[in-house]
């Protein structure tokens, strides 16, 4: 990993007490006054008797970025609306800080920028630069990369990354779920209590539906919490005549028969018929993405699986410095020990 040295920069992964890699990875690199400092990213906490990363930065609130973990330590650092979230899903306090998405923060004496990058409410990209002023992004999951800014070290994600997928390359059929809402009176759409629920609400809003949306609790509790400008909420059972109800895909079954049903997935394994609405960018939009942010080096750090590697591959093959987490050891470079 001589270019990553060279831009005064190293990506880690550390391991627990069983000898295990923790999920996703670490960066260390020395401030602007030049101190050494270590960025956790999207992972797990490390006992309290180990020595501590100086911030976790958690993207956002979704399970596999480790959030419910990381919230429990002061060292947390994530959006006002992802610290929400958190407590929300796990019914625990939030420990660390927050910021508004947008807001410069100043963590361990390192200036952070936070951008915004629409996977989920509150979902945050962070980027900061070094002593040799290498300009670090982290943008964990992204669904429009349009406001993230160009930097020299990309820490990014491949959800959609394989470009010899098929199911990698989409788009999002929002007239299908338009022509879904009108067509039918009485529905129910299936979607993820976090982040899809959430976007269900926005596309009904955006299409002029201004009566009452039913969703089961959770979901309720999260779009109360997170989503400005929601409308008229209720928990299932307590709206009038014929609600819109959002409810998780496996509950769309226990609705009455009468209802027509959809999934907001890409999937095809459900009994429902499927609205192709995703959280990510696809395969083309993950290289545009590298493309115009143009760094000397990009590191794809989620999901687990093939697919970063993949996508590693891929950005090798058009000619961009690239490596993917399972490449990554555990093993500190000198430089910064």
């Amino acid at each position: 990993m001589k270019e990553l040295v060279d831009l005064g920069v190293m990506v880690f992964r550390e391991k627990n007490s069983r000898g295990s890699f923790k999920p996703h990875l670490s960066v260390k690199f020395r401030s602007v006054e030049g101190k050494l400092v270590t960025f956790s990213i999207d992972t797990t906490r490390t006992p309290a008797k180990y020595q501590q990363p100086d911030a976790y930065l958690i993207t956002h609130a979704h399970s596999d970025h480790y959030g419910k973990s990381a919230m429990l330590s002061e060292r947390a650092v994530c959006s006002d609306k992802t610290a929400i979230a958190l407590e929300i899903r796990h019914e625990r306090k939030y420990a660390g800080r927050t910021f508004k998405v947008g807001d410069i923060i100043e963590t361990c004496g390192v200036k952070v920028q936070t951008f915004p990058n629409f996977h989920t409410v509150g979902s945050t990209s962070f980027m900061w630069e070094n002593e040799l002023g290498t300009r670090i992004l982290v943008t964990g999951d992204v669904k429009d990369a349009s406001m993230l800014p160009e930097c020299d070290l990309l820490i990014t994600e491949a959800n959609y990354g394989d470009p010899g997928d098929a199911t990698c390359y989409f788009d999002d059929d929002i007239s299908g779920f338009e022509n879904a809402f009108r067509d039918h009176p009485s529905i129910a759409f299936g979607a993820y209590a976090f982040g899809k629920a959430q976007r269900a609400v926005e596309l009904l809003r955006g299409l002029g539906y201004d009566g009452t949306i039913e969703m089961e609790d959770q979901s309720l509790s999260l779009t109360r919490g997170l989503l400005e400008g929601a409308g008229e909420l209720a928990c299932l059972g307590e709206g009038c005549g014929d609600c819109i109800s959002i409810v998780p895909p496996w509950d769309l079954e226990k609705l009455p028969s009468r209802m027509s049903k959809f999934v907001m997935t890409g999937r095809s394994d459900y009994r429902y018929p499927a609205i192709q609405i995703s959280d990510h960018l696809d395969a083309r939009g993950l290289v545009t993405m590298v493309k115009d942010i143009g760094p000397e080096f990009t590191v794809v750090y989620h999901p687990s699986g093939h697919r970063p590697g993949r996508f590693a591959k891929h950005l090798e093959c058009i000619g961009f410095n690239a490596l993917s987490i399972d490449r990554i050891n555990n093993v500190l470079s000198n430089e910064f020990v």
